[in-house]
């Protein structure tokens, strides 16, 4: 099989590996730099699984810019472009799909188009109306940073929308389906073939319970830290409830990374004529989490008395073994914190400039720790533990 994939982040090189494994694929991507790094099998991500098969597995993979060249032969083009949320359209920015579609039209008509990049519920099949294209089919991702191939291997499920109506299209689905299923390492994975429309409900409604989770959580520390109450006692409490569980429950200073604060604020947008009260107060509590979060960093760092305190950021990433830091809680936290005059330095050894949003950003640890008099982690590591003393966290458990 030949397969195209358009995009070379967590989702599109993820896929791109995990199916080289049995099929010929190209990966197409406008950067030259990761280009060039997938043809010398170093991946331009961080993730230690899509590391290793790059070095390791005799994978038919192979990168370029020439969207022409690897669309014209492909019988699958996965699109895993991204959809940047707008908050000024309440969008999904989607532009680098239908880019990526006209590319692949002009030059194949017969491919069949399967959409990866999370789009808003109902986009595939008005896509398919506007452009009278029946050949298009929605799957959703559920990917972790840094782990992405991982779950490629080892999948929860995996989901393809299609139009049921349409037999042929159907068929291509369940194909598409088996391509995945075939070269996971998992057995025994759960397949659900859909309309395109519930496939794409399915992942805003599953990153949006995701959130949920975070948020509950985080409320719950919030009330703990206020009363002086012991938070990992009460989370320990409550998560030994099998209906409950112990995931998604160590307190953070909000949800953060890619996925969930567009797909949650999306979700909220197609809303827009249904009654709720959920879903909007979980977009909410993030933003009141930051809020809770900067009130107290200030008041470690002695706020307002002290107008000359510094407080360090250690770690943009919002996990560890990640260098994504796009829409990560810490951002928010820091705004909030300079828009009251204090200064802020960072420590981010995976980022490659002097200073972040004009904030300098400090390349040795141990000046960082001596400029700092508090430093505020969202998830405490080893080298900051002979400055426990300064440093604000609310990680209990020492994971993600």
């Amino acid at each position: 099989m030949k397969i195209a994939i358009a995009g070379i982040g967590y989702v599109g090189l993820s896929n791109a590996v995990l199916l080289a494994q049995r099929h010929e694929v190209t990966a197409v991507d406008v950067s030259q730099e990761r280009v060039d790094a997938i043809n010398a099998k170093r991946s331009p991500i961080a993730d230690k699984d899509i590391e290793e098969y790059l070095v390791r597995k005799p994978l038919r993979l192979t990168a370029t810019k020439d969207g022409a060249m690897a669309y014209r032969a492909a019988e699958f083009v996965l699109i895993a472009t991204p959809t940047n949320y707008d908050p000024q359209t309440n969008y999904f920015d989607t532009s680098s799909v239908e880019s990526v579609i006209g590319e692949v039209r002009a030059v194949n008509r017969e491919a069949v188009i399967v959409v990866k990049s999370t789009v808003p519920v109902g986009y595939t099949n008005g896509l398919k109306e506007q452009l009278s294209d029946k050949n298009i089919l929605f799957s959703p991702e559920f990917l972790r940073e840094g782990r992405a191939l991982y779950d490629n291997l080892y999948p929860s499920r995996i989901i393809v929308g299609t139009d049921k109506r349409d037999a042929r299209l159907t068929r291509k689905a369940k194909e598409f389906a088996e391509l995945l299923r075939g070269s996971a390492l998992k057995e025994d994975v759960p397949v659900l073939i859909m309309n395109s429309t519930e496939a794409e409900a399915v992942k805003l409604f599953a990153n949006t319970y995701l959130a949920l989770r975070v948020s509950y959580f985080n409320e719950l520390d919030t009330y703990a830290e206020l009363h002086g109450l012991n938070t990992k006692e009460i989370i320990d409490g409550v998560s030994l409830d099998p209906r409950i569980g112990t995931h998604y429950n160590n307190p953070s200073f909000g949800y953060g990374g890619y996925c969930l604060p567009k797909d949650t604020k999306q979700l909220l947008a197609n809303y827009r004529e249904v009654p709720e009260n959920l879903i909007r107060a979980i977009v909410d509590s993030n933003r009141t989490r930051k809020d809770f979060v900067a009130e107290r960093i200030l008041k470690k760092a002695g706020y307002p008395e002290n107008r000359d305190a510094v407080v360090g950021i250690y770690r943009l990433t919002m996990k560890s073994n990640s260098d994504n830091y796009r829409q990560s809680s810490i951002q928010g936290v820091m705004k909030r914190l300079k828009a009251k005059g204090i200064r802020v330095i960072v420590y981010e050894p995976t980022y490659r400039e002097d200073n972040f949003f004009n904030s300098p950003v400090i390349s040795d640890l141990e000046q960082f720790k001596r400029l700092a008099d508090v430093i505020v982690a969202n998830r405490l590591d080893e080298p900051l533990s002979d400055v426990k003393e300064k440093v604000y966290t609310r990680d209990l458990y020492g994971r993600d």
